[in-house]
């Protein structure tokens, strides 16, 4: 296990992406990767019609245990740079890993999916219907990833009332949107994690999509520049809509989907996006170049730095 950990940290160093890596029930920390399929690389996917769109590729990390939540829980997902890597201070990115949970510039939603199934532990993922039980996306000038960060890597939401007892997989997916201008230019994160719910509740799912292909890449939520003239990604004042169907609602929406955030304790952090200067260029972590790019290709503060053909970023 130290080998495997030692080799993910040192393959994903040089990268701003994120692997989920534990749950937490009612504030109860459930473990390192307990109960939840994970690579070692913290790598994206590129399309939603990748064929490992439901619970990722390359899975290494997998073991038999399946996480009881009591339906109406509330539920955390952790998320950190690479396999292994410490938490970090709520509010705050690691002062060792300025990328840690995930670089601030990628900005974007955070969604729940469940897909119903004999036993959590054992079953594939081929042919499984999945349903939102809950989302988050830009709302009072926050994205869900600021949200995530400002949370120490925790991200929340509560399992809703209404559903059915019985085995499931729980897929937690983020999608970094700072390259999202171009398509195929969005990333997409996620994992799965082997649950067992709890209760008296009916619901059963609704609105169910497939994996993959659960919405196309020129989804209005994927295809999209985030920045506005000044390089902020905040939409620039616009509405932001969250790829993939509605959550199901319970009866009278008591502990129904889209209750969801960063909890209750994180600080009051917002990512590293703050100060746009006057208009003259990108903000600090914002974007500033690549193909397609139609923003600011200045810095109000920092150096304009080509990741690749695509995405360039002002830097420190």
């Amino acid at each position: 296990m130290k080998s495997l950990l030692a080799v993910a940290a040192l393959a994903a160093s040089a990268s701003g992406h994120t692997i989920m890596q534990k749950l937490s029930v009612n504030g109860q920390d459930q473990g390192q990767l307990k109960g939840v399929r994970a690579p070692t690389s913290d790598y994206p996917l590129y399309s939603p019609n990748d064929g490992s769109f439901a619970c990722n590729t390359g899975i290494v990390y997998k073991d038999d245990n399946v996480i009881s939540i009591p339906a109406g829980s509330k539920v955390g997902a952790w998320w950190g740079h690479v396999i292994g890597c410490e938490a970090t201070t709520k509010g705050a990115q690691s002062a060792n890993d300025p990328d840690n949970p995930i670089a601030a510039s990628h900005k974007g939603p955070i969604s729940y999916y469940l897909a119903k199934v004999g036993n959590a532990a054992t079953t594939g993922t081929t042919g499984l219907k999945w349903f939102k039980v809950a989302h988050e996306g830009l709302s009072g000038g926050k994205w869900a990833v600021d949200n995530m960060i400002a949370g120490g890597g925790w991200h929340y939401f509560t399992m809703p009332s209404c559903v059915a007892p019985g085995d499931y997989l729980l897929r937690v997916e983020l999608i970094a949107l700072h390259s999202a201008g171009t398509q195929g230019g969005a990333q997409f994160y996620m994992e799965c994690a082997q649950i067992r719910v709890t209760g008296s509740g009916t619901n059963t799912g609704s609105n169910f999509v497939s994996m993959p292909s659960p919405y196309s890449p020129t989804d209005p939520g994927v295809l999209v520049n985030i920045y506005d003239n000044s390089g902020q990604p905040y939409m620039g004042g616009k509405s932001y809509s969250i790829p993939g169907p509605a959550p199901i609602q319970c009866s009278g929406n008591s502990g129904g989907g889209g209750s969801i955030g960063s909890g209750s304790g994180p600080g009051s952090g917002s990512g590293s996006d703050s100060g746009s200067g006057s208009g003259a260029g990108a903000a600090l972590w914002a974007q500033c170049g690549g193909t397609g790019y139609t923003g600011p290709t200045t810095c109000a503060q920092g150096t304009c730095k080509a990741t690749n053909e695509y995405y360039s970023q002002c830097v420190a």
